[in-house]
């Protein structure tokens, strides 16, 4: 399963309506950091493929949204749960870290 893309249009039916948890990558075509962690991103996709839905939203192209969570620093990861968010982590991190990221909001 590939990541979704995001925007202010399909934001509440892909993450607070969806039946499973979903990880949000809040990034920029411009941000070096929130490239360097995108292939990290892609893998959680295929690793939690049916268990967590991963999505990627530019804050670009919404910044409406990702004010509404309080993002001010990206790349920014965003679990949630239920229509809730239920954990964030701030800054890139390595394939270890992010896959730990997931499974203790699981």
């Amino acid at each position: 399963m590939s990541e979704v893309i995001l925007n202010s249009s399909n934001f509440e039916q892909e993450v607070l309506k969806s039946d499973i948890p979903v990880f949000v990558d809040f990034w920029a075509t411009w941000c070096g950091p929130c490239r360097m962690v995108a292939p990290h991103v892609a893998k959680l996709a295929e690793t939690f493929a049916g268990q967590v839905k991963v999505c990627k939203l530019d804050v670009d192209e919404a910044p409406e949204v990702a004010g509404a969570f309080g993002v001010s620093s990206i790349p920014t990861m965003v679990m949630f749960k239920n229509g809730e968010a239920v954990a964030t982590r701030v800054g890139a991190a390595n394939p270890a870290v992010l896959e730990a990221f997931v499974k203790q909001a699981l």
